[in-house]
């Protein structure tokens, strides 16, 4: 009996996705589909179809769709990668055309408040994603993706990239470890990701291996804006090493922590009160700012618990972190807010902003408030607050004029 090769969601029937079925056989090519917009779409499906199959030099078999909405980026990877069970040894990518609005660049000191986390598997949780205006998004790899879908989902998230308008938010995913991770770089550095989460970092050593095999794949691709670096750090072993990892490569923009891996490392149950990752978190957000970087919180997991969110950004915001995981678009817009300045740090920042000012038209090396000196590193914590002001609508960027 010849082998089946099956890709796509198992069991229940979900929305925007595609089942592909290839079985290798002797006989020409033959193509069947099922598919509730078979009636206006059946053409398209089995054009689409034919022309992945003509890109990959198979010319025999039988390839059955079972068709669940799936808009023609998904239909490709799908295909693709059922293909490619059956014929590992293929190395011809069939890429949906990188659309214009895929092409925008990130920057180093970019706002990371929000990262909306959408498992690499789930086509329909990613096609609208860009719409909850989050500061970035991640495309995972990693534990949201059952072992046997892996391999599969690398061709979808792959795809999105190229295929699917995320406005301006951070494209980012999070790939898995070790050896798996370094071979999902290969299908998504030449797609125009702009960062990368590693999970589980334990060592500076772990960076370097990740940064080299971006510039590998950088030179091969001709790619030649950069892939910045978010590790994560979620055991004891990590935290304690948290400075050097900070340090392994001048692509890290963040370190993040994992607060449920951690206190499972521990072998204590984490709590809402958090007294068992205090210290954690405390190493985590001196590492990061004493190597430049931002410092960003674990997700908090009750989704329904608005009031207990805005308690835990405050709690972060106020240890020094920057931003935090966000596990469901409605946990979005209170994150922002919680995060966004206060009114007296508004009004604090706008008076060490014009005192610089002041300072620089009157050639001064130093910056007095009163009869304060005020520190280079404050100034520049002041400029972040009134730029954080701006982007929360809590102030006008012609604040100055109206003095």
């Amino acid at each position: 009996m010849a082998p089946v090769y099956t890709v796509g969601p198992k069991g229940v029937k979900p929305r925007s996705d595609v089942r592909v079925i290839y079985t290798p056989q002797s006989s020409p090519l033959s193509i069947k589909h099922q598919s509730k917009v078979g009636v206006l779409f059946g053409n398209s499906i089995n054009e689409l179809t034919q022309s992945v199959c003509n890109k990959l030099g198979i010319t025999s078999g039988k390839l059955e769709i079972e068709d669940f909405g799936a808009v023609p980026f998904v239909m490709m990877a799908r295909i693709e990668a059922a293909i490619k069970k059956a014929h590992p040894d293929l190395s011809v990518e069939v890429l949906p055309e990188m659309k214009e609005f895929c092409q925008y660049s990130s920057s180093r000191d970019r706002f990371r408040r929000s990262r909306l986390y959408l498992p690499g598997n789930q086509p329909k949780l990613m096609l609208n994603a860009g719409i909850h205006q989050s500061d970035g998004l991640i495309l995972d790899l990693e534990d949201s993706v059952g072992p046997s879908e892996k391999d599969e989902t690398r061709y979808l998230v792959r795809n999105a990239l190229r295929a699917l308008n995320f406005f301006s938010t951070e494209r980012m995913v999070r790939i898995n470890q070790g050896e798996m991770g370094l071979k999902d770089l290969e299908f998504i550095v030449p797609h125009n990701v702009h960062l990368i989460l590693v999970p589980k970092v334990e060592s500076a050593e772990q960076i370097r291996i990740v940064d080299e095999k971006i510039a590998e794949i950088n030179q091969v691709c001709g790619r030649s804006d950069p892939v910045f670096l978010m590790p994560i750090l979620e055991s004891g072993r990590g935290i304690l090493k948290a400075l050097e990892i900070a340090e392994a490569s001048p692509n890290n923009v963040a370190l993040a922590i994992g607060l449920e891996d951690y206190t499972a490392d521990l072998g204590v149950p984490r709590t809402d009160e958090g007294k068992e990752s205090f210290f954690a978190r405390g190493m985590l957000v001196n590492a990061a700012r004493a190597a430049g970087l931002q410092a960003i919180d674990t997700v908090y997991s009750d989704v329904g618990n608005e009031e207990g969110l805005r308690a835990s950004v405050l709690e972060a915001k106020a240890l020094g972190f920057d931003g935090k995981g966000c596990i469901h678009p409605r946990q979005i817009k209170p994150l922002h807010e919680a995060f966004a300045p206060t009114a007296a740090e508004i009004d604090k920042a706008k008076e060490i902003e014009l005192a610089f000012n002041k300072a620089q038209e009157q050639g001064l090396g130093v910056v007095a408030l009163g009869n304060k000196m005020i520190d280079l590193p404050v100034v520049k914590r002041a400029q972040q607050t009134i730029v954080l002001a701006i982007a929360s609508n809590l102030l006008s960027e012609n604040w100055k004029e109206n003095l």
